[in-house]
């Protein structure tokens, strides 16, 4: 083993080089490049293959990191595809927007002494892309089919997960979602720089091949109510997702241009799909030319502020109550932001909004 692993006392660690930030600014694509094949297993070389692996311990999928970094450490993908995927429905996204830097890569064991993580988001996203260069990423094929159906209301992320493992037990799939395209919060509400849709896409696309039916542009209770839909199917799910915002309770919070996060990235995500968002070609969704202030530290945040920049803001600035060590978001995010002009005021917190304007009704 110690002839392919163990190498980060020898192999510094190294990230997929970033586009120029006076380009990556002018558009919404992804900002990292590619892992060649050599840099790949150079950095899962790195990997320390402990005993208790950290890394591990501490993803919420438990995925079997060690091992896959071993695996294409020796140039053997297909294998590091296969155990990457079996705990994870969907590799290729985690690998772009899971915050490594809180989970995997801040609780390697070598990150903790001094050596640099490994970069295991970089590689999972490489492993995962060749699988689907190479055509290694199949639909789900059944050889018997049960004559049970479940129902699923909402096509974000856990309902795609859901009913893939679903269908993988044989059960008809029926997915209901009130937008006109599967993928939830992957498709409408993450921007383009960090998850481009044609990923969310080829993915759906997979589980319509796999024999998973998506009823688009439906509304519970207006288009069927849920007792219909009940005596439909044997089982529903109802995974909607959490859309409603928290209110900042404040004075003057009902002026006008203040809007919750998802209103205003949804509209960018949608208008990036080339769909009609009046809201944002009128102006009251689209940063051109504005002051833009964002409150709150998450990742969220960093989606809004940077996106902001693309829309040719005139000037962004995020506010957050605690310092920079305490931010709830990816620090890989902010560093992104800092470079690509984003002003960070931190230990501020609002206590009023001013102006003459009431809300607009959206």
């Amino acid at each position: 083993m110690t002839d392919k692993m163990l190498k980060f006392v020898k192999i510094g660690q190294q990230t997929p080089p970033k586009r120029k930030i006076g380009t990556r600014k002018e558009d919404f694509n992804e900002i990292y490049d590619e892992f060649v094949t050599k840099k790949a297993e150079e950095q899962s070389s790195r990997c320390s293959q402990c005993g208790v692996p950290f890394c591990q311990v501490h993803c919420p999928l438990s995925n079997n990191i060690p091992d896959w970094l071993k695996l294409t450490a020796e140039g053997r993908l297909k294998e590091a595809y296969e155990l990457s995927q079996s705990t994870n429905n969907m590799p290729e996204v985690c690998g772009r927007i899971c915050p490594q830097d809180r989970l995997c890569e801040g609780n390697c064991v070598i990150e903790q002494s001094g050596h640099g993580t490994v970069t295991i988001g970089s590689v999972e996203k490489y492993i995962n892309d060749t699988a689907w260069e190479q055509g290694w990423v199949k639909p789900i094929s059944l050889k018997h089919e049960k004559d049970q159906s479940v129902g699923i209301i909402g096509a974000g992320p856990a309902g795609l997960a859901a009913a893939e493992q679903l269908r993988k037990n044989g059960y008809k799939i029926t997915v209901y979602d009130r937008y006109d395209r599967a993928g939830g919060l992957l498709i409408y509400g993450i921007p383009n720089f960090k998850l481009e849709k044609h990923v969310v896409e080829r993915r759906t696309k997979l589980l319509k091949d796999g024999g998973i039916k998506f009823v688009q542009n439906f509304e519970v209770g207006k288009d069927a109510t849920l007792e219909q839909l009940r005596k439909k199917h044997d089982a529903i799910l109802i995974a909607t997702g959490v859309y409603k915002p928290r209110e900042v309770e404040l004075p003057g919070n009902d002026l006008g241009n203040i809007f919750p996060a998802m209103e205003f990235l949804t509209a960018s995500n949608k208008k990036g799909l080339g769909d009609k968002v009046d809201l944002f070609d009128k102006g009251t969704l689209n940063a051109e030319g504005k002051d833009v202030v964002v409150i709150g530290g998450g990742d969220t945040a960093m989606d809004c502020v940077r996106t902001s920049v693309r829309q040719k803001a005139k000037s962004v600035k995020c506010l957050y109550r605690r310092d920079k060590e305490n931010m709830p978001g990816s620090a890989r995010e902010v560093a992104n932001a800092e470079e690509e002009g984003v002003e960070f005021v931190w230990l501020s917190s609002p206590k009023e909004f001013k102006g003459k304007n009431k809300i607009l009704k959206i």
